[in-house]
Parts: structure tokens; C-alpha cells; sequence
């Protein structure tokens, strides 16, 4: 790696992103979709001007963005947010994960693909991006009750898009070799439980030992300690990074009472992860990618949208929620990345035999979520916050 080339392309990455912050506020466009065209525009597929070596270590990069994000999705998640919508945000979620599996799941075995298959897909059509979201959310500007609720609901949805694509996971097994699901399940309770329970180890003496330096608040350098230990330490128990921080942050939200607002350092230093991420992102797309979508993934895209949809309005009637709440959360939740790519990879690898499938579909269609998903999310904030 040479450092002068390094330096250069970081620079320019990060004045570039500062430029398309800018554009994206005299613009209807939300600067997540903004730095994905600029990461295409710069990337392989077209100028191919970013060096390999930074490409090479995206998954670090995007590891340590998530990681941030996910700690500010848990903070979120305070016991005042939870005692006045608490019942909208979990009925609400589990409906949007739940009924978009199933109809992605229905409208794949009605166009003739095969069951593993389709359940596979259906379970990872239930995962959302929240970094998009949470970035759209941002830079939008708007702190109402509408995207409060919206960011408490991307915090838990990945955890449900987890359960549901473990149980998929576990299901096909047992139909393709007819042997007990037992095991996949262990697998994603020591996933999901682990990430929990590392959290929670991590938050409480966080929310009692930090932000004693200075009075009032942490200092960076304790939040940036804590959000990459517990990264680190999730990575090497194998549990989720993104569950471990949210609920690490949702504990010192909630139990750091000497705090004034435990997320400052963290919000500070956030962005500038975010562009990396999302340039790196767009770079990375391939758009002959785009040529497979076909006939099942065109399916998969209409019923992901109906379902998150449907699924929001199901949800937030059942809870009793707001009336633009029940409208327009479905179509806020549409973003979809890294956590389905994640999956496919992980379904890919346990069943090879549908390797190509699986890839094809999710690679295809995460292409087109990724780039219209973030203008749908801010269409939704500015149509609720009215």
C-alpha cells in the first residue's frame, strides 16, 4: 500500500462526500443515494479510479460504520420513546419482518421456484439497511414522534430478520436432508442471545463508569473504546456486532442518568464513516447484476414493497398506532444492504446447490433497494412530519 496514494483517495473520498452533503440539501435526493451513484461513478464498473487496497478492506470499514449506527439505533431506544410508543414499534416490526416473508415467500412459489429456495429469499426479504435509514432519517432534519418511532423499529428489525432467517435457515435443512432442525436453531439462539447478553455486560458498567472525565458527557475516546471493543468482541465470539452495540446503547441510554446525552462523541465522528461506507458501497455495486433480475426477481421486488407495506399497516393498526404512522412506515422501511448480503452469503454457503440463485436474486435486487429505498424513506419522514 502506498501512503501518499492512500492519503489522497481518503482525502478526496471524504471532500467528495462533504460536496454531496451539500447537493443533497439543495436536492430531493437523500445523500445515501447520492454517494452510491458517486461510489458507482468512480468505481470498477465505470472510472475505476479507487485503489484495490482500499476496496479490499471495506468489510472493515462498513464493520465499524454499522457498528456506530448501531450504537445510536439503541440509544434510541429510552424508556420514555419505549413508554410512548413501545407497543407500535414491536407490534409494527414483527408484522413488517413477518408478513414480507410470507408474501415474498408465497409470490416466489406461485411463479414456480423451488421451496428452499423460496423461503430462503422470503426470509431475507424481511431485512432492512439501517444505515440507510438512520442517515436519511438524519439528514432530513426532522425530530418528530413519526421518525422516532421509525428509527426504534430499524433497531429491532434486523434482530427479527435474524430469527426469521435462522428459522428459514433450519426449516430448509430439515427438508433437504430430513434431519432435525435442531441444530440451526442452537445457532441462531447463540447468535442472537450472545449478542444480548455481550451487551448488556458491556452497557451497564459503561453507564455507570463513562462521561466521569468530563462532567455530563463521555469523552470521545470512551465512546469510540467502547463501540470497537464491543465489535471486537462480538467478531470473536461469533455473535451479531450490530445487535451487541444497539443493545449496549440502549443501555446507556437508559441507565446512564449522570449523562446530559451519552451520544454526542459517537455523532461527532460518525459521518465521516458513513461516506467511506456508502462511496466504498457504490463502488462495489456490479451492474450487470441488474440484467438477472428477470421475472423472480421482479416478483421479489413487488412483493417485498407490498409486503413491508401491508405488513406496517397491519401492524400499526393492530397497535392502535397514528394514522400517518400506519401509512407511510411501511414505505420507510424499504432500504435494503448489507445485513441481506450477509444472509445470502451465509444461505449460499449452506446450501451450494442453490448458491447461484440465492446470489443472483439478492445481489440484483439489493442494487435497486439500495439506490430507491433512501428516497422512499425520506419521501415517507416528509410526508409523515406534514
Amino acid at each position: 500500500m502506498n501512503p501518499a496514494e492512500f492519503l489522497l483517495t481518503l482525502g478526496a473520498i471524504l471532500l467528495a462526500g462533504l460536496a454531496i452533503d451539500l447537493l443533497g440539501k439543495k436536492t430531493f435526493l437523500p445523500r445515501v443515494t447520492l454517494l452510491l451513484i458517486f461510489g458507482m461513478i468512480i468505481g470498477r464498473e465505470m472510472l475505476d479510479v479507487i485503489p484495490d487496497f482500499l476496496t479490499e478492506r471495506f468489510e472493515l470499514i462498513s464493520n465499524m460504520a454499522l457498528l456506530m449506527i448501531g450504537f445510536l439505533l439503541g440509544g434510541k431506544l429510552t424508556k420514555d420513546t419505549l413508554k410512548k410508543s413501545g407497543k407500535t414499534i414491536v407490534i409494527v416490526s414483527i408484522f413488517a419482518a413477518v408478513v414480507t416473508t410470507l408474501m415474498v415467500t408465497a409470490g416466489l412459489l406461485i411463479a414456480g421456484t423451488a421451496l428452499a429456495i423460496a423461503i430462503i429469499i422470503g426470509c431475507i426479504a424481511s431485512a432492512t439497511a439501517p444505515a440507510a435509514t438512520a442517515d436519511t432519517v438524519l439528514s432530513s432534519g426532522k425530530e418528530t414522534p413519526f421518525t422516532r418511532v421509525l428509527i426504534s423499529i430499524v433497531a429491532l428489525d434486523d434482530a427479527w430478520a435474524l430469527i426469521l432467517f435462522s428459522t428459514g435457515i433450519a426449516i430448509v435443512s430439515a427438508i433437504t436432508t430430513g434431519n432435525s432442525a435442531e441444530m440451526p436453531l442452537i445457532i441462531a439462539a447463540k447468535d442472537i442471545g450472545g449478542a444480548i447478553l455481550l451487551g448488556l455486560l458491556l452497557g451497564f458498567p459503561a453507564s455507570l463508569l463513562t462521561g466521569r472525565i468530563k462532567p455530563g458527557q463521555p469523552m470521545l475516546t470512551e465512546a469510540l473504546g467502547l463501540v470497537f471493543l464491543c465489535g471486537g468482541l462480538a467478531l470473536h465470539f461469533g455473535v451479531s456486532f450490530l445487535i451487541a452495540s444497539m443493545v449496549m446503547g440502549a443501555v446507556i441510554a437508559n441507565f446512564a442518568s449522570h449523562h446530559e446525552y451519552p451520544f454526542d462523541a459517537i455523532e461527532g465522528i460518525e459521518w465521516p464513516f458513513i461516506v467511506v461506507f456508502f462511496i466504498l458501497a457504490g463502488a462495489s455495486l456490479e451492474f450487470n447484476s441488474l440484467q438477472h433480475i428477470g421475472l423472480i426477481g421482479s416478483i421479489y421486488i413487488v412483493t417485498r414493497i407490498a409486503g413491508k407495506i401491508i405488513g406496517s399497516a397491519l401492524g400499526g393498526f393492530l397497535a392502535k398506532a397514528d394514522a400517518k404512522e400506519k401509512k407511510w412506515l411501511g414505505i420507510a422501511l424499504l432500504p435494503q444492504a448489507g445485513a441481506a448480503m450477509g444472509m445470502a452469503l451465509a444461505a449460499a454457503n449452506h446450501f451450494p446447490e442453490y448458491r447461484q440463485t440465492i446470489l443472483s436474486i439478492t445481489i440484483s435486487t439489493t442494487v435497486f433497494f439500495e439506490l430507491i429505498g433512501p428516497l422512499f424513506t425520506r419521501i415517507a419522514v416528509r410526508k409523515a412530519s406534514d
